[in-house]
């Protein structure tokens, strides 16, 4: 499932990030790689998705959530 997919106050573990060298860049150099776990904090329709990884908050928009594959933690 892609992140935008991921429910608030769920974690999911990035299985893949996929996109052009740009988007590789900067998602990398922000810690979003697979493996990382991350948690949705804020998920709202329209609005960029707020996650909290590695001790940061990041908002992504819409497109960029698409590119990231997570699968979800089951608590």
């Amino acid at each position: 499932m892609s992140l935008s997919e991921v429910g608030e106050n769920k974690e999911a573990v990035i299985s893949n990030v996929s996109g052009d060298s740009r988007f590789m860049s900067r998602i990398t150099s922000i810690g979003l790689t697979p493996g990382s776990k991350i948690r949705v904090i804020k998920n709202d329709k329209n609005r960029p998705v707020l996650v909290y990884s590695k001790d940061t908050m990041i908002a992504l928009n819409r497109n960029e959530c698409n590119g990231i594959s997570v699968e979800e933690v089951r608590a």
